[in-house]
C-alpha cells in the first residue's frame, strides 16, 4: 500500500499492521505531462526516418570514418563517461546488498591463568591457614551469525530504486557524451577542410594578383602604366598574402582540436588535404515532433534523474518510521577443544529490535522537505531540457534551409564574378582596361569565393547540428537497463 502522510506521531500504531504486511511509501512516479508541437515551424519532410547511429557514414569519407572510430575508442570524455557507468553500477550493487541478510562467521579461543586463595586445605603455599592455588581456564567457540533489517516501509527498496535510476542516468549520460564528441569531431573536421578551401582560394588569388602585378610593372617599364597603378596592385597582393598565415593557423587549430577529441597528441594526427566542395551531404529529415523525446539521450537522462529523486523522497518518508532488525547466532562453545563440536556445546541466540527516533529537532523533516524541493528543481530542469530539444531542432532546420539557400546564391555570385574577372584579366594583359576596374573585379571574385567557402562550411555545420539535435540516431532501446528491480516509472 502507499502511505501519503509521513508524520512521526503514528508510526507505532502502524507497526502491528506492518508486521503482517510490509508497506511501500509513496509517491509513485508519474511521468510529467508535456505539451508537444504537432509539426515543425521550419519546413521539413515528415516521411523519412531520423538518422542512424552511424550518421557520419553518409558523408562517404574514409578519413571521417577513421576519426569517428578513433574517437569512440580513445576519447577521454567517453572513457570518463564509461567509468561513471561502472561507478553507478557499483552503487546499485551496494544499495541492493542492504535488502539481503548479512551472514558472518566467527571463531575464537580464550585462555586465562590466575591465582586463588582459600582458608585451610592442603597443597600450595600456606600461611596462617590460607592456601594459594593456580586457576587456569580455557574456552573455544565457533559459529555463524545472521543479521537482517526488515524493509517494512520500503526505504531500502526506494534507495535501490534510486540507484537503479542513477545507473540508467549514467548510461544516458554516456550516450549524450558520445553524441557530443562525435558531433564535435565532425565539426572540427569540416572546419579544417573549410580552412583549407579558403587557403586554396587565397593562394589562387595571390597567384593571379602577382601575375597581374608583373604585367602592370612591365607596362610601367614601357611607359604605358603609372606608378599609382603599380602601387594599387602591390597593395592588393600584400593584403591577400597577409590573409594566408591566419588561414593556416585556423586549419592547424582544428587539427589540434581533433587530437583532443580522439585522445591523441597533436603530432600524431593528420588531416589530409581535402575540400568541402566535393563532399557528399546526406539527406536527413526530422520526422514527427512527437518522436523527438525518444531520440534524445539528454531528455532520457533528465527523466532518470527525476525518477531517482522520486525514489529518494520515498526513502526520506521511510526514515520517519521505526527501524526493525533481526539478529541470530549459533555455534558451539566448550572448555575443551576436543569437545567443541558436540551436542552439549551447541549455543543458539535470536533477537529482534525496533528503533524509533523520538526527537531530532526537525532533522528528518528537513531532509524530507529537501528531497521534495530537489524533485521540483529536477522537474524544472527536465521540462527545460524538453523545450531545448525542440528549440535545437527548429534552429538546426532553419539554419540548414537558410545556409543552403545562401550557398546557392553565393555560387551564382561566384560564377558571375568569375566571368567578369576573366574578361578583366584578359583586357589588362592586352592593355585595354583601366587598372581600377581590373582591381575591382579581382577583389570581388576573391570575396565571393571566400564567402562561398564560408557558406559551404555553415551549411555542413548546420547539417551536423541537425543530426545532434535529432539525437544522432539514438533511441532509448540502445541502452540496456541495469540488472535490478526497476521503479514504477518507465523511461
Amino acid at each position: 500500500m502507499t502511505l501519503h502522510d509521513a508524520r512521526p506521531t503514528w508510526p507505532l500504531l502502524a507497526l502491528p499492521l506492518a508486521l503482517l504486511a510490509g508497506c511501500r511509501l509513496g509517491p509513485d512516479y508519474q511521468a510529467p505531462v508535456q505539451d508537444l508541437p504537432d509539426a515543425w515551424n521550419a519546413p521539413a519532410s515528415q516521411a523519412a526516418p531520423s538518422p542512424s547511429t552511424t550518421w557520419w557514414k553518409g558523408f562517404r569519407s574514409a578519413e571521417l570514418d577513421g576519426l569517428m572510430a578513433d574517437a569512440l575508442a580513445g576519447s577521454f570524455d567517453i572513457q570518463a563517461a564509461i567509468a561513471r557507468v561502472r561507478q553507478a553500477d557499483a552503487q546499485l550493487r551496494v544499495a541492493g546488498g542492504a535488502l539481503l541478510p548479512t551472514l558472518s562467521g566467527s571463531a575464537g579461543a580464550n585462555w586465562s591463568r590466575g591465582s586463588g586463595a582459600r582458608i585451610g586445605g592442603s597443597g600450595g603455599q600456606s600461611q596462617f591457614g590460607i592456601t594459594r592455588r593456580t586457576v587456569e581456564t580455557r574456552s573455544y567457540n565457533i559459529g555463524p551469525s545472521v543479521s537482517y533489517q526488515l524493509d517494512f516501509w520500503g526505504g531500502l527498496r526506494a534507495t535501490q530504486d534510486a540507484a537503479a535510476a542513477g545507473a540508467l542516468f549514467s548510461r544516458y549520460d554516456r550516450q549524450t557524451v558520445t553524441m557530443t564528441v562525435l558531433g564535435s569531431v565532425a565539426t572540427a573536421w569540416v572546419t579544417a577542410l573549410a580552412a583549407q578551401d579558403r587557403l586554396a582560394v587565397a593562394q589562387r588569388n595571390l597567384h593571379d594578383a602577382e601575375e597581374i602585378l608583373k604585367a602592370i610593372q612591365a607596362r610601367q617599364d614601357a611607359g604605358t602604366a603609372s606608378l599609382l597603378d603599380t602601387s594599387q596592385q602591390q597593395t592588393l597582393v600584400a593584403g591577400i598574402r597577409a590573409i594566408v598565415p591566419g588561414l593556416r593557423v585556423q586549419r592547424e587549430q582544428q587539427v589540434a582540436a581533433l587530437a583532443v577529441l580522439v585522445g591523441r597528441l597533436p603530432e600524431r594526427i593528420e588531416v589530409r588535404t581535402g575540400t568541402l566542395t566535393n563532399l557528399i551531404l546526406p539527406d536527413v529529415r526530422p520526422g514527427l515532433p512527437s518522436t523527438l523525446l525518444a531520440r534524445r539521450p539528454d531528455v532520457a537522462a533528465a527523466e532518470a534523474n527525476l525518477i531517482a529523486q522520486n525514489a529518494n523522497i520515498r526513502a526520506a518518508r521511510a526514515a520517519f518510521f521505526p527501524t526493525i532488525s533481526l539478529t541470530g547466532s549459533g555455534g558451539w562453545e566448550s572448555a575443551a577443544l576436543s569437545n567443541l563440536i558436540s551436542p552439549q556445546s551447541v549455543l543458539l541466540n535470536a533477537a529482534a529490535s525496533a528503533t524509533q527516533t523520538i526527537f531530532d529537532n526537525g532533522r528528518l523533516r528537513g531532509q524530507f522537505e529537501q528531497s521534495r524541493a530537489r524533485y521540483d528543481e529536477l522537474l524544472a530542469d527536465y521540462r527545460k531540457t524538453v523545450v531545448q530539444a525542440f528549440v535545437d531542432v527548429e534552429n538546426a532546420l532553419t539554419a540548414w534551409r537558410q545556409f543552403s539557400e545562401q550557398e546557392r546564391l553565393e555560387r551564382e555570385a561566384v560564377a558571375t564574378a568569375q566571368r567578369a574577372a576573366d574578361i578583366a584579366r584578359a583586357q589588362v594583359l592586352a592593355g585595354t582596361l583601366d587598372i581600377v576596374t581590373a582591381l575591382q573585379t579581382q577583389t570581388s571574385l576573391f570575396n565571393d569565393l571566400d564567402l562561398l567557402a564560408q557558406a559551404r562550411l555553415a551549411r555542413v555545420q548546420a547539417l551536423v547540428n541537425l543530426y545532434q539535435a535529432l539525437g544522432g540516431g539514438w533511441t532509448s532501446g540502445d541502452v540496456l537497463p541495469p540488472e535490478a528491480p526497476i521503479f514504477n516509472g518507465v523511461l
